[in-house]
């Protein structure tokens, strides 16, 4: 068994996984982990569970389990229901129209107002209006278990296609191309931080001079986007 630490969030989804068991300490539930995602997990390989290869995994420790509680369990290690957390931030109002010439992004979050969610494994998409003078927080939407026929990323990329940019603090090749072809555009901060402090720094650069593809986003015309290209050089 690996001398990694566990953190402190995948710690308190083991614990909460292994009380919907019988007869269950988090110890043996951690054997059954080691043989399908080896040790120690990450929130990526949790995100991978199914429910049938964990019934018959080590052996099939877990094959006299009711059908309803395994469920519960790959739910809480994946980190789709169970966990307990404070600070969530409330959205804002909101209607078409509140903003001229702002944008919509959306942030990968794990927890509270912080962009530290990777692009696959991510809990919710905060989802911000971004203007010159505004940042309004107008939606949190949580991220379920996608359907079993459907492509994971493609799923994903899907529930935030109303918006223009997405930060993530990491997102694989395959799943940024899927965000690519909806028009979205991937930013990666791998060190993460206060996302609503993230889209204050990206009012100030829709304040001042943005890059061409943001201008665009932003409804601009093209005379208008070459202009900002020509100052951004000059600069």
């Amino acid at each position: 068994m690996s001398d990694q630490p566990i953190s402190r969030e995948l710690a308190l989804r083991i614990g909460l996984a292994a009380r919907h068991l019988p007869d269950t300490e988090p110890a043996r539930l951690l054997r059954v982990l080691a043989e399908l995602v080896g040790l120690p997990p990450s929130e990526e390989k949790l995100a991978t569970l199914r429910v049938k290869e964990f019934r018959s995994a080590a052996d099939g420790e877990f094959n006299d389990a009711d059908t309803g509680a395994l469920k519960r369990a790959v739910a809480c290690l994946r980190g789709e229901e169970g966990v307990e957390e404070s600070g969530l931030p409330a959205s804002e109002p909101y209607a078409e129209g509140d903003m001229p010439v702002s944008i919509r992004v959306a942030c990968a979050s794990n927890g509270g107002e912080l962009l530290d969610g990777h692009f696959g494994s991510c809990r919710r998409f905060l989802v911000y209006q971004v203007s010159a003078a505004e940042v309004r927080l107008v939606d949190v939407r949580g991220v379920g278990a996608a359907p079993a026929d459907a492509d994971k990323n493609d799923w994903r990329a899907g529930l935030i296609d109303d918006c223009h940019v997405l930060f993530v603090a990491s997102i694989g090749g395959p799943a940024a191309a899927k965000v690519v072809k909806r028009e979205i555009h991937p930013i990666k901060r791998p060190d993460g931080g206060n996302a609503r402090e993230r889209m204050e720094q990206l009012r100030d650069v829709i304040a001042g001079s943005p890059p061409p593809w943001l201008a665009k986003a932003m409804g601009q015309d093209a005379e208008a986007r070459v202009r900002f290209e020509r100052e951004a050089e000059e600069a």
